[in-house]
């Protein structure tokens, strides 16, 4: 059984879901440390007539000291969430499947959600859903697991009786192979696929939040995605740590 893991980021990239889809349980792993300096798991990149747009969830940070991803919440202070709202609208008004996906926004920026996880999984679950994929989406702070580093993932592993860890090439230099190796669960790494699709606005800007795809996809967007990892395969089990 194969399993990954990754920080339930805002609005994630393709390759996110990617791995999701190449996995029988994917775990979220929301009761770690939050990040003290930028993070996707609160900011992520759209695209409008300028290029690059970058759209940030305000959180509670200060005096909090270190903070549990699942623990930390929304500010709602100021008229953020109608500038997003509109700059989503701005940046996508002439996109096809916009007005399909409206709805997503409106509940994403409604103002309605305490924690960021809160929101991050209300995207996450829609596209997963509309994706395809069938792996079964677990949060980290459901499985009663403590760890830190290689020991969370082998423990989250034993916990779930997978026997293959899936992980992207540049994480897995983090990760302790000889425990893996002890442990007998085999450490598989990839390159996320980066697909290429029709966008708005000029030249075309890889890895954006997946809802740029949705937007000017659609129905199309699994197919581009799967179509686009077949240029960089998984290795077969038992390889180990793929090359970077």
């Amino acid at each position: 059984m194969i399993l990954s893991t990754h920080q339930p980021y805002f609005c994630p990239y393709p390759g996110f879901f990617f791995k999701a889809m190449e996995s029988d349980i994917f775990v979220l792993l929301d009761s770690v440390q939050f990040p003290r300096g930028t993070t996707w798991i609160s900011r992520n990149r759209f695209k409008n007539d300028q290029g690059t747009l970058w759209l940030t969830i305000p959180v509670y940070k200060k005096g909090l000291g270190l903070q549990r991803i699942d623990r930390v919440r929304i500010c709602y202070d100021g008229n953020w969430t109608g500038k997003h709202r509109e700059s989503i609208r701005v940046a996508y008004g002439r996109s096809p499947y916009l007005e399909e996906h409206w709805p997503l926004m409106d509940r994403v920026f409604s103002g309605n959600y305490e924690t960021l996880v809160e929101l991050n999984l209300e995207v996450i679950g829609y596209v997963a859903h509309l994706l395809g994929v069938r792996a079964e989406i677990l949060r980290l702070s459901e499985l009663e697991i403590h760890t830190r580093g290689t020991a969370l993932i082998l423990e989250i592993c034993r916990t779930l009786g997978a026997d293959r860890y899936l992980t992207q090439a540049s994480a897995a230099k983090y990760l302790d192979t000889s425990l893996f190796e002890k442990a007998g669960i085999v450490l598989e790494s990839f390159q996320p696929p980066s697909p290429v699709y029709p966008q708005l606005w000029g030249d075309f800007i890889p890895n954006l939040s997946v809802l740029d795809l949705l937007f000017n996809c659609g129905p199309k967007s699994r197919e581009i995605l799967l179509r686009a990892s077949k240029t960089r395969p998984l290795p077969p089990a038992g390889t180990g740590i793929g090359p970077a």
